[in-house]
């Protein structure tokens, strides 16, 4: 496969490690980024905004990031569908994927646009947004929401290429919009003094550029299959790409509403809190850059092996990417444990900002190492399309553990940030028994068909 077209990967022979290391790179890469391209926001507002600002962009980011995280498990839909096609052999099926996606996810736009245009002033008081942030962050929304077409058209072109064993190109659209970004920032908010109106036009400016590039260098390019206007529009690979990643679309949903809420009890904890808290966020991001680019790379890596019959292999790159994740995790873990004050620091001078960020990041620590193993689990069952346990997983761990301890904590005497940041670490150990659990089971059942 690799040999007849170059955009394409071959992950069913040679070093497991290996190649697993080498389409991850491109992903990483990718992924750093993008969590770049989400700090720049925070990091220029904190230096050159108002302090309220950095509440606002926190929770208007996160309230964008709902609507992302959806699109973003859909188009691994595209991602599992396309390489299980080449796996299989079928690239002729590759072309009414693409063309099945573009319909819907259009048509996905437009309905997330108006949501967050005209009820952004409500998720802000949803989230019990402090007073003095709570028009910054509407409007910080309205704008991104705006924009939420660049957004969707990224995702869905990257999850093409992805599918195709091909992670460079993913890697070089962000970067034009990472670049972008940051100059668009710098000009709208440090120069021109727009505050969290100019971070929000710098984001989308960023993403229309990264799209529009983006097209331009597709049509360069030698593809392995063929769009005609036919194949867009609604076909039978729509509810293949939906039954394969609705109901994770779904669970990533119910995730990162869990999230939400606990964005919610931390704001009511004052505007100290929403900042710090909003600061470490944005840290986090690049601590789950190692597991989020283990979970991206084990749903192609695995789709493939499974579209060609090797179930063992598959298995094999699962704790391949285990082992990976956690060696890499443990120092991780140490930084963030002992002095996530310094990577706080980076984005504000407010010392009281830096301190709390710092007891989040305490708590949160142990999730460098535990989100590995869970990622590893949920790329091996999403590779298979076994969409069951990883909705099950995520939802009972948000809705049965993160939510309810952090609530719980935060009603504690004295109670900080860093106890309602252990309550994430808790929920992934909570993740891992019930992941080895359902692995076991199918292993089982998979013997007893082959005897």
């Amino acid at each position: 496969m690799a040999d007849k077209n170059s955009l394409s990967g071959d992950f069913t022979q040679g070093s497991i490690v290996k190649k697993l290391i080498q389409f991850m790179i491109p992903i990483l890469g990718a992924l750093i980024l993008q969590a770049m391209y989400g700090a720049v926001d925070l990091l220029i507002v904190g230096q050159f905004g108002t302090d309220a600002a950095i509440s606002a962009v926190a929770t208007g980011g996160n309230i964008i990031n709902l609507a992302t995280i959806v699109v973003t498990g859909l188009t691994m839909g595209v991602t599992v569908l396309i390489s299980r096609y080449l796996g299989e052999e079928r690239s002729h099926k590759v072309g009414k994927v693409i063309g099945g996606a573009v319909f819907f996810f259009a048509i996905l736009a437009v309905i997330l646009m108006a949501i967050l245009v005209v009820f952004a002033p409500g998720l802000a008081s949803l989230l019990n947004v402090p007073e003095e942030a709570y028009e910054l962050t509407a409007v910080y929304v309205r704008i991104c929401g705006a924009g939420m077409i660049f957004v969707i058209a990224y995702n869905v072109i990257s999850g093409i290429f992805r599918g195709l064993g091909n992670s460079r190109l993913p890697l070089i659209f962000v970067a034009i919009a990472c670049v972008v970004n940051i100059v668009g920032d710098l000009l709208f908010v440090a120069v021109f003094d727009m505050d969290v109106a100019g971070a929000a036009l710098a984001t989308i400016l960023a993403q229309a550029v990264s799209v529009l590039l983006s097209l331009v260098i597709i049509r360069r390019q030698e593809l392995p299959f063929s769009v005609s206007k036919k194949d867009i529009g609604w076909n039978p690979e729509i509810g293949r790409i939906v039954k394969l990643r609705g109901p994770i679309a779904f669970q990533d949903m119910l995730v990162n509403i869990s999230f939400l809420i606990l964005c919610a009890i931390v704001n009511g904890m004052g505007l100290e809190a929403s900042s710090g808290y909003g600061i470490a966020q944005k840290v986090i991001a690049f601590v789950m850059l190692i597991p989020s680019a283990l979970m991206q790379s084990m749903s192609a890596f695995v789709g493939q092996n499974v579209g060609a019959g090797k179930e063992d292999r598959a298995r094999r790159a699962m704790f391949a990417g285990m082992g990976i994740g956690a060696a890499i995790g443990v120092p991780i873990f140490l930084i963030a444990f002992f002095r996530g004050d310094i990577p706080s620091a980076i984005f504000t001078s407010n010392a009281a900002f830096i301190a709390r960020s710092a007891e989040y990041l305490r708590g949160y620590s142990y999730e460098a190492v535990l989100t590995c193993i869970v990622f590893s689990y949920i790329g091996y069952f999403n590779g298979h399309g076994m969409t069951l346990p990883v909705m099950l997983q995520g939802i009972s761990a948000s809705l049965l553990v993160r939510v309810p301890l952090s609530y719980l904590f935060s009603l504690k005497e004295g109670a900080n940030l860093v106890d309602i940041g252990i309550a994430v670490p808790i929920a992934s150990v909570y993740g891992i028994i019930f992941f080895t659990i359902c692995f076991w089971i199918a292993i089982k059942n998979e013997k007893k068909k082959g005897e």
